[in-house]
């Protein structure tokens, strides 16, 4: 909004709510009646039943739509380590999304403790209480190792979203960049960054079928090496580069670059040697990699950033909101990469006619999360381990009743 300042008008709304979240009752305990069936002494007879049957916690507890949102505080936004009490403006942020996009209750956890086996064995501990874990703001590489073990150990869906939830997005909108510009699978991408968003999207993309991939860290591109950290390793195998160079090196040629690293780092110079009809995505956030001004003297034919006051914002809330709702409505036990690339494609399908100034929807477009929702089901079904089978139209019936369309 020009001429206002947003942090300061943010700090005041903050203010003014007190905070995002409140707890609301489905319930009426204003009476003798409605406090003895919610309360003692008929809620003993709902916990026998869990007892018995630890699957009925579903049918008669939040457990079945409730989500913790899990930060360490060590890696805030771009902030950086700024601690658990001042990450959780963002988690309860997050967690007002989960509900606003996805009919999905969400609470804010904050961790005091910054260990990974630390930070697993507390979520373990609170886990019963929730349908799905959502991991953020975790540094790396201790992100990628909090994440596997949780998964291991948790029969819930556990999905660090800055690292599934940017790739599924930015797959999503890099199927669509290409159908404007005209380009398949064969295309080269370049990815810049090789942390958690970026590890995670070589990933995606390899699974996605694209096999000409190149990641770049801070010291160029990454060719497979003893003397890399295991998880650079396994991506720099998956892109099979041979020869060592600079990010220009890597974009010489490149049909696309899908930028998760830091503001300014290419120039018009760096663009004008990639190939024909480019596609940038500069996410570094809030400056991007490039400025939209100089993308558009370069040349660039499809430009996106995670910024919400341009075209083609590449936004997590595209993502994560339908994919725990699909996921929870059939009680999958973890999100598949076929889940994740069910929910790219949905996404990108969402769109409807692309164009070089769109190639994902609004977050607000009705229909987005249903579709996103509806095709993680049913992948869930096939490679999530749903608990519950169900059919495209009572996928859709159910979501309906939870006001997603």
């Amino acid at each position: 909004m020009p001429g206002k300042d947003i942090g300061v008008e943010s700090v005041a709304f903050h203010r003014k709510n007190r905070g995002k979240l409140a707890v609301a009752s489905k319930v009426d305990c204003g009476n003798r009646e409605g406090l003895s069936l919610a309360y003692t002494p008929g809620v003993a007879a709902v916990c026998m039943e869990v007892g018995k049957n630890p699957d009925a916690a579903y049918d008669l507890t939040c457990k079945w739509n409730t989500v913790a949102v899990v930060s360490d505080g060590t890696r805030v936004l771009g902030l950086g380590n700024i601690g658990p009490l001042a990450a959780l403006p963002v988690m309860e942020g997050k967690a007002v999304l989960f509900k606003a996009f996805g009919g999905v209750d969400a609470f804010p956890i904050c961790l005091s403790c910054k260990k990974e086996d630390e930070i697993v064995k507390a979520v373990e501990n609170i886990a019963p209480s929730f349908g799905g874990i959502n991991l953020e703001d975790i540094e790396s590489p201790k992100c990628f190792e909090v994440e596997r073990k949780l998964i291991e150990r948790l029969d819930m869906p556990v999905f660090h979203d800055d690292q599934h939830g940017t790739a599924v997005v930015a797959l999503a909108g890099l199927v669509n960049a290409l159908k404007v510009v005209g380009k398949g699978k064969d295309a080269k991408i370049v990815v810049s960054g090789a942390g958690a968003a970026g590890i995670a999207i070589v990933k995606l993309l390899h699974a996605a079928g694209f096999s000409n991939l190149a990641v770049c860290d801070s010291s160029g591109i990454l060719v497979d090496s003893e003397k890399l950290p295991p998880y650079k390793r396994e991506v720099a195998k998956i892109c099979g580069s041979e020869k060592a160079g600079s990010l220009a090196d890597a974009l010489v040629g490149a049909d696309a670059l899908i930028g998760v690293s830091a503001p300014n780092i290419i120039g018009e110079k760096e663009v004008r040697k990639m190939a024909g009809k480019p596609i940038v995505f500069a996410l570094s956030n809030p400056i991007p990699e490039i400025a939209p001004d100089e993308a558009k003297r370069a040349g660039v034919a499809v430009f996106g950033t995670a910024r919400s006051d341009l075209p083609n914002q590449v936004n997590n809330v595209l993502g994560f909101p339908g994919i725990f709702r699909g996921a929870l409505l059939v009680r999958a036990q973890r999100i598949s990469e076929g889940m994740k690339l069910a929910a790219s494609y949905a996404l990108a399908e969402s769109a409807g006619k692309v164009s070089k100034d769109r190639i994902l929807p609004l977050p607000f477009e009705k229909g987005v999360v249903g579709k996103v929702a509806s095709a993680v089901a049913l992948e869930a079904q096939k490679s999530g381990g749903a608990r519950l089978r169900m059919s495209a139209r009572e996928i859709e019936e159910e979501l309906a009743k939870l006001g997603i369309g």
